[in-house]
């Protein structure tokens, strides 16, 4: 299985949480991008057996849509 990690760090005058090169919009205080990272890390698990469509942007800012089976979820966590 997958891992990924979250990292929540400083960016842009404010915090923001990171996967790999990418980082998510950003937030006023630590605690607020560590709840939210923490909430995106465990969307990761979604229940069930059907799969479902995602979308995603890539380190070129490209956005794709794909169908991603259930059976194919990553572990996920969160640091800092």
């Amino acid at each position: 299985m997958t891992q990924i990690h979250y990292r929540v760090v400083q960016h842009d005058g404010g915090w923001a949480y990171k996967l790999g090169d990418v980082f998510s919009e950003t937030f006023p205080t630590h605690d607020a991008a560590l709840a939210r990272a923490r909430q995106v890390a465990r969307q990761q698990h979604v229940p069930g057996n059907a799969g479902a469509m995602i979308e995603y942007q890539d380190a070129q800012g490209a956005w794709h849509t794909e169908y991603s089976a259930a059976g194919d979820r990553p572990e996920a966590d969160v640091t800092g």
